[in-house]
């Protein structure tokens, strides 16, 4: 049974429970042979220049399992901003939030595994920048969360050591009405402030396959993911990557039909896995929400080689590669400006001036 993770705005999580493939693992993690996405985005040929130490992604979500084995050594002391009954923040970023309840808030830790699994460590899945650190910010609860809080959330973490902020979440169709004409700004100026402070803001598309980025990916200053399936197709549900700006890419984030080989697996809360496609502490999801890590981890690797944030986002978008064909500088309404190359990426040699490491957040408790 497969199950699509969505609610009304303010906003709607771009997520879907679904299903990942067969790739060609060099790890020691047991699932690794089903993350066809690490592969199409080449991240293990890119770990030879590095592997993301250093560098802190900030999963603005539903918060993370700081229980989890495949994600504890690589956590730090984040901060709850929803759920708050006197001051904010209010929490640590735990996934259960101040109630002390999991209130269907599996998405944030299988995102963040997308991002920063303990990778080689002979459990579950690597993740896409395996040494770098995970920030989480919990702005979600049973799916839904305030513009308010979200870009509270998004304010903390440039002002706590991320480097990157991942969102993958999105409101409905339509929204991005809201910030063209003023009505909403409070997202669409903490995405300003992160960047005026070298944060990069990835943002996921959306799941309701029209043509634009959903806000707040649609917003100024943030790159806007896409997703595809193992095949490097459109995936069905995907929004198409456009928006002013063209700061667009594409990464995979699965087929959300039938098989649960054809989705990303990644960590969820302990205990929490489906009965039909994950195991105890894994799951297979599909959805732009999949894709947008896969491109916050590339993002982590370059950002540990000591670029800026301009030099990284450059980086991404004139590396990503059009699916199948390999043309890379060509933008298209279907892919972006493609599907994001780790290796390529990396590959690329450093033009700025070294930026010394923030080493951002806390240990966690």
């Amino acid at each position: 049974m497969r199950r699509i993770l969505g609610s009304a705005l303010p906003l709607a999580l771009a997520a879907t429970l679904l299903h990942g493939g067969t790739a060609q693992a060099a790890t020691s993690d047991p699932l690794r042979d089903l993350q066809w996405g690490l592969d199409q985005v080449r991240a293990e040929q890119a770990w030879t220049k590095t592997r993301g130490a250093g560098a802190v992604v900030a999963v603005v979500d539903t918060g993370v399992d700081f229980a989890h084995p495949d994600l504890k050594a690589n956590l730090l002391q984040g901060a709850t901003f929803t759920g708050c009954t006197t001051a904010s923040p209010c929490g640590n970023g735990d996934f259960r939030g101040p109630d002390g309840q999991n209130n269907a808030d599996e998405h944030g830790t299988h995102v963040a595994g997308i991002v920063a699994a303990v990778t080689d460590n002979g459990v579950g899945v690597a993740g896409t920048a395996p040494d770098a650190k995970i920030l989480p910010v919990k702005v979600l609860e049973d799916g839904s969360g305030s513009f308010e809080e979200i870009a509270d959330g998004i304010r903390w973490s440039a002002d706590n050591g991320a480097d990157v902020i991942n969102l993958s979440l999105g409101a409905l169709p339509g929204a991005q009405a809201l910030t063209l004409t003023g009505l909403e700004s409070s997202v669409t100026e903490a995405i300003t402030y992160a960047n005026s402070k070298g944060v990069s803001v990835i943002a996921a598309a959306g799941n309701s396959a029209t043509a634009l980025c959903s806000t707040p990916a649609f917003e100024p200053g943030a790159v806007c993911v896409a997703s595809t399936d193992r095949n490097e197709a459109k995936s069905w549900f995907s929004e198409l990557p456009n928006k002013a700006d063209l700061k667009a890419v594409s990464a995979p984030g699965g087929a959300g039909l039938l098989f649960c080989e054809d989705d990303i697996v990644s960590t969820v809360p302990l205990g929490t896995g489906s009965a039909g496609c994950g195991q105890k502490d894994y799951d297979f999801y599909a959805g732009t929400s999949m894709a947008t890590p896969h491109v916050a981890g590339v993002a982590a690797l370059l950002f540990a080689q000591g670029r800026t944030l301009a030099e990284v986002e450059d980086v991404l978008l004139d590396t990503a590669r059009q699916p199948l064909t390999e043309v890379r500088g060509v933008y298209s309404p279907v892919f972006g400006w493609g599907i994001v190359d780790a290796a390529a990426a990396v590959a690329t040699p450093v033009t700025t001036a070294p930026v010394k490491r923030k080493g951002g957040g806390k240990p966690r408790p």
